[in-house]
C-alpha cells in the first residue's frame, strides 16, 4: 500500500516518534510510505518526501517535526480543496494518516465524509481531544512548563513576590492545572473555571498572614479577563484568535499587585513549551498509537482515530475525538482547590 503521512498545527514533542512508529509498522507490511509537509498545506501543494527506516531511526529522540507543519485548512478555499482532492488521486495513495489536534484531524474527519481513506492520530500538547486519555506531548509541555514554575519559586523565595507563570491551555486547562499541583501552585487560572479574582487575592492575603511570603499562580493563556477585548486581534487559518496577544500573564500580575500591594512578576512560556525533546512517556505513547495507525489502515478501520484507553491502544472514532473538546471537569479543578491552604 502506499500511504501518506502528515503532521498539523502546532508541533509539540512525540511527533517524530509517532512518525517513527508508523514507518517501523509499515515496513512489517511492506508499504511505502510517504511524508507531506507542511500539514494539509502538503496535500494541497503537494509537498512530499519519502519516507524509510533508515531516515527515521535515529528520530525518537527529537523535538518537533521532521515532516514541518502549519495550520493550513483546506477547506478554507474551493481552489485548495479541488488540489487536495486532486493530488490524493495523483499520488496514488490508499490511505492518509493524520497526526494531529482537533483541527487537523477535523479536517480529517471532513475528508473521511467525502470518501477519502483517513485514520487519525491524536498529538496536541493540550491534552483536549475527546475518546483518548491522553494525547503525546502533554505530558513533555508539562514537564518543561513544570521546571519553569520551580525555577520561578526560587526567585519568588528570594525576592518575595507573587510570580504568575502564563502555560499554554486555549479552551482546556489541562496543562496549567497539572503545572500547578505538580509545582504546588497557591493559585490555579484554567479557563473552564471564572476568574473569581477577589477569592484570588484574599487567598494570597491568606497566604502572608500565616507566614508564607511568596506565591506562585499558573494561569492558562485561555481564561476570560474581566476587560478584554479581542477586537482587531490576529486570527489563524481555522479562526482562533492568537492568544499571545492577549497577555494573560501581564494582567492577572497587575491585577494582583495593585489589590494585594505585594510586588508581582510575570512570566510567559510561550513556545518553549513545544520544543525539547519528548519524556518517556510521549515517546512510548507516540510509537504505540503510529503503529495502531498503521494497523488501522491494513484493517480497513478508516474514519478513526488511535487512542489510549486505559493501558490499552484502540481505534475510535474520528467523528467522536473531534466533537468536542475534552476540558477540565469541574470536579478535578475543585479536587485541586484542596491544595490552596
Amino acid at each position: 500500500m502506499k500511504i501518506a503521512v502528515l503532521t498539523g498545527g502546532g508541533d509539540c514533542p512525540g511527533l517524530n516518534p509517532a512518525i517513527r512508529g508508523i514507518v517501523f509498522g509499515a515496513a512489517g507490511y511492506g508499504d511505502e510510505i510517504i511524508g507531506l509537509q507542511l500539514g494539509w498545506k502538503g496535500l494541497v501543494d503537494g509537498l512530499i518526501t519519502p519516507l524509510s527506516v533508515p531516515l527515521c531511526d535515529d528520530v525518537i529522540r527529537q523535538g518537533g517535526t521532521m515532516l514541518g507543519s502549519s495550520r493550513t485548512n483546506p477547506f478554507m478555499k474551493e481552489d485548495d480543496l479541488a488540489k487536495a482532492l486532486n493530488n490524493f488521486t495523483s499520488l496514488g495513495l490508499d490511505a492518509l494518516i493524520a497526526l494531529g489536534g482537533e483541527d487537523t484531524l477535523g479536517v480529517a474527519n471532513q475528508f473521511t465524509k467525502l470518501g477519502l481513506k483517513m485514520v487519525g492520530v491524536p498529538k496536541t500538547m493540550d491534552n483536549d481531544l475527546a475518546e483518548t486519555d491522553y494525547t503525546f506531548g502533554f505530558d513533555s509541555a508539562v514537564s518543561v512548563a513544570l521546571d519553569a514554575a520551580d525555577r520561578l519559586v526560587d526567585t519568588a523565595r528570594s525576592h518575595r513576590r507573587v510570580l504568575v507563570l502564563e502555560v499554554m491551555g486555549r479552551h482546556a486547562g489541562w496543562v496549567a492545572l497539572y503545572t500547578g499541583i505538580a509545582s504546588g501552585a497557591d493559585w490555579i487560572l484554567t479557563p473552564e473555571e471564572p476568574f473569581e479574582i477577589e477569592e484570588m487575592c484574599a487567598h494570597l492575603q491568606k497566604t502572608r498572614e500565616r507566614g508564607k511570603l511568596y506565591n506562585l499562580i499558573v494561569a492558562s493563556e485561555g481564561i476570560d479577563l474581566p476587560e478584554a477585548d479581542t477586537h482587531g486581534m490576529s486570527v489563524d487559518a481555522f479562526g482562533h484568535i492568537v492568544l499571545r496577544e492577549r497577555g494573560v500573564g501581564e494582567y492577572v500580575a497587575k491585577v494582583v499587585e495593585e489589590r494585594t500591594g505585594f510586588e508581582t512578576r510575570y512570566s510567559q512560556i510561550g513556545h518553549i513549551q513545544r520544543g525539547g525533546a519528548p519524556t518517556v512517556f510521549d515517546r512510548v505513547l507516540a510509537t504505540r498509537l503510529g503503529l495502531k495507525a498503521i494497523d488501522l489502515v491494513h484493517e480497513g478501520n478508516f474514519g478513526t482515530m488511535a487512542s489510549i484507553k486505559g493501558n490499552e491502544i484502540v481505534a475510535v472514532p474520528l467523528e467522536s475525538a473531534v466533537s468536542e473538546l475534552k476540558t477540565v471537569p469541574h470536579e478535578l479543578y475543585v479536587e485541586a482547590t484542596r491544595l490552596f491552604k
